[in-house]
């Protein structure tokens, strides 16, 4: 486990998801940059919308982080899930402000396979969303 309070957070969130808990840890201003979206996505509510849809499509899928490294408002966590039968294998790239809030949120996914099956999970949660 780790010692660095936001990223403590992050994992607690992780553990139990509450999307009030989400809301109040990203920053006004927070960007998002998705695996398959070219251009970043900047605002509170738009980084929400991203994380609470990963909630759901990677809730029940076997999500797991099984490597984290942290250094003062950084940390990088890498991720395993199964989608359909596909091997997912991600990373989470987060910053973190002076007020401990999620400033930056980057997410890469390979392989080809699970990106597409991010993609299209992630693209018909987040209409369903709409």
């Amino acid at each position: 486990m780790t010692d660095n309070p936001n990223l403590q957070r992050w994992l607690a969130y992780i553990d139990n998801p509450d999307h009030d808990t989400l809301r109040t840890m990203l920053a006004e201003d927070a960007v998002f940059h998705s695996p398959v979206v070219h251009t970043p996505q900047a605002g509170r509510e738009k980084v929400f919308a991203y994380l609470a849809a990963a909630d759901h499509v990677f809730s029940g899928n076997r999500f797991e982080y099984v490597r984290m490294f942290a250094e003062g408002d950084n940390a990088l966590l890498e991720f395993t899930a199964e989608m359909d039968g596909i091997h997912v294998n991600g990373v989470d790239i987060i910053r973190w402000n002076a007020d401990g809030l999620i400033q930056d949120f980057k997410v890469l996914v390979r392989p080809l396979k699970a990106v597409n099956k991010v993609w299209e999970m992630m693209g018909a949660q987040l209409e369903r969303a709409n």
